[in-house]
């Protein structure tokens, strides 16, 4: 009987529990991955895939990091509007909401991105050795791990050269201090050639499915690879290429919106691995996510800002049964502003925080839908686009304050109403920065006001004039290279916003 994905997830975590170094990009990897007796059975391949997988839940043991997802969502949300401090807001994440991003500021840090693209690298440069000492190891699994380990390392990258710009990139693995070289950056342009590539590549090797719910839900296959690279070819403003790979994952029926009935919040945000999800990184009881003190405790750091139930969902004060299911006690606990969705167990009761297990959600269904809606409305296809988005806002019970009628022609406007309805539809998941500076930086920068204007509901009236300068200029719009990192790579070279 095939073992469950969790219970692989689980001794991935227990096998990584060996410290790593403390070199530049945490690149080595794990001692049980870079013995010489280790790269001899098909068991073995699979387990360190599992354990690129495991590492996006945490850091190794003797390692004092964040989790990667908690660096997703401040990545995602704190320079973006939806969120206010809580009063457990922590000086480092205040001055980045203040728009005053300084090079010591460890939110800057991307070693737990680079140990798991090394991880990655790892399985690219080893696994096919297998295959000389495991006759069982056929080619068409070993094509299934490598596009694994290059669509991860795609999404990743994409993470990087969003947040930062320019990044290094490094597509082999080390595993020792001596590989360890300094390495100069690459442009966001090649980066993102080699991410399409490596999405490209792993398309075509990867499987369909992987035999169950959860492991779809938590590992790479055809259909997840696709959507990450959907998001990229929308990313470059490469339209009619968005289009066509959202088209292959919807005409393939795999995955529907989740019904929006009285189940939708525990089928979608409390169980996970809804029939509408497409990645979810696999938090459980084993493994706990970090979400407790960021939203949950009495100290939380983090709120839902007046403007989420005030101009997002809004409310209707005529007949207050009507509610925009995404909203009130869904994203947000409406009595104290609360995030909701990674902490709530019902509609009005929280989570006991030995089950903060809420998954992190990095892509679905809905994303693909609006992904192509988006796309169309760049592509003279508008009235296509307002249809996928009424498909979105019906299922949501949207309310009418928040409905647009931009004509079909107007491909602002309905890129506009697009932006709205994602700020509904994916609230706190680590999309909303990279939503708007997308839009604000489409037809070079012709919608820079989408920034700006940001800044006027997210920072301290004192410090607003000296954000918008700062946001008129595009390198800032990228994090900074965090300091340690050059002090340990003499060729990298800081953001020019941050010299």
């Amino acid at each position: 009987m095939m073992k469950s994905f969790k219970y692989y997830l689980f001794i991935a975590v227990l096998v990584s529990g060996i410290s790593s170094c403390n070199k530049w990009l945490d690149l080595k990897p794990e001692d049980g991955i870079v013995s010489a007796d280790f790269w001899k059975t098909k068991e073995q391949v699979q387990s360190a895939v599992i354990g690129c997988y495991a590492s996006l839940l945490g850091s190794p043991a003797g390692v004092s990091d964040r989790s990667l997802a908690e660096y997703l969502f401040l990545w995602g949300e704190l320079r973006a509007d939806m969120i206010s401090p809580g009063p457990g807001i922590t000086n480092e994440e205040q001055q980045v909401i203040n728009v005053n991003i300084l090079p010591g500021n460890s939110i800057n840090s991307w070693s737990a991105v680079y140990r798991t693209i090394n991880y990655c690298n790892t399985i690219i440069d080893h696994a096919a050795e297998v295959q000389q000492y495991d006759n069982t190891f056929t080619q068409t699994a070993l094509n299934n791990y490598i596009a694994e380990a290059k669509g991860l390392r795609g999404l990743l990258y994409f993470y990087l050269v969003r947040s930062f710009g320019d990044v290094p990139l490094v597509l082999k693995s080390t595993a020792t201090d001596e590989d360890i070289s300094p390495i100069a950056k690459s442009s966001k342009d090649a980066v993102l050639e080699q991410i399409v590539t490596d999405l490209k590549d792993a398309l075509e090797k990867a499987p369909e499915t992987h035999g169950s719910v959860t492991y779809n839900a938590g590992r790479l296959h055809k259909y997840s690879i696709a959507t990450i690279l959907a998001d990229v070819y929308l990313w470059r403003e490469e339209y009619a290429l968005c289009i066509s790979t959202c088209d292959e994952i919807i005409k393939a029926g795999k995955y529907q919106l989740v019904e929006g009935n009285s189940a939708w919040f525990t089928t979608l945000y409390y169980n996970g691995n809804s029939p509408e999800s497409i990645f979810e990184f696999q938090f459980d009881a084993q493994k706990l996510n970090t979400f407790y003190p960021l939203f949950a405790t009495n100290s939380k750091r983090f709120l839902a800002s007046e403007k989420v139930m005030e101009d997002i969902y809004t409310v209707d004060y005529n007949d207050e049964t009507l509610t925009d299911l995404r909203g009130a006690a869904a994203a947000v606990r409406t009595s104290d502003n609360s995030i909701w969705k990674y902490t709530g167990f019902t509609y009005n009761t929280l989570r006991a925080q030995d089950a903060s297990y809420a998954h992190w959600f990095v892509y679905r269904y809905s994303d693909v839908l609006l992904m192509k809606a988006e796309a169309c409305s760049q592509s003279g296809r508008g009235a296509e686009a307002l249809e996928i988005v009424q498909t979105i806002r019906d299922r949501s019970h949207a309310l009418v304050a928040t409905e647009r009628h931009p004509a079909v022609t107007d491909a602002q406007e309905i890129a506009a109403y697009i932006l709205e309805e994602r700020a509904r539809e994916f609230a706190f998941e680590g999309k909303r920065w990279y939503d708007v500076l997308r839009n604000a930086r489409r037809n070079n920068y012709a919608n820079l006001g989408n920034l700006l204007d940001m800044v006027s509901g997210t920072v301290p009236a004192d410090r607003q004039q000296s954000a918008l300068g700062k946001y008129r200029d595009y390198n800032s719009h990228y994090f900074p290279v965090y300091e340690p990192e050059l002090l340990k790579n003499s060729l990298l070279k800081q953001n020019p916003f941050y010299e």
